[in-house]
């Protein structure tokens, strides 16, 4: 049986930490900014872990 590909678009989006879990970036943070506060804005530049339902799903993507 061939290797499965990798979806470069989750590939792109997503990176494994060393203990196996998939960080990903948060939403909202590309434009409109001028409306949004300084906290949220902040807030946003932080990476987040991704949760345990989508984890399997994403993990046989990358």
């Amino acid at each position: 049986m061939p290797k499965m590909k990798t979806r470069r678009s989750a590939a792109k989006r997503f990176k494994l930490t060393g203990t196996g879990k998939v960080k990903r970036n948060k939403a909202y943070a590309a434009h409109i900014l001028t409306k949004k506060s300084s906290k949220t804005k902040r807030k946003l530049r932080k990476s987040g872990i991704l949760t345990a339902a989508d984890e399997k799903r994403i993990k046989k993507m990358i």
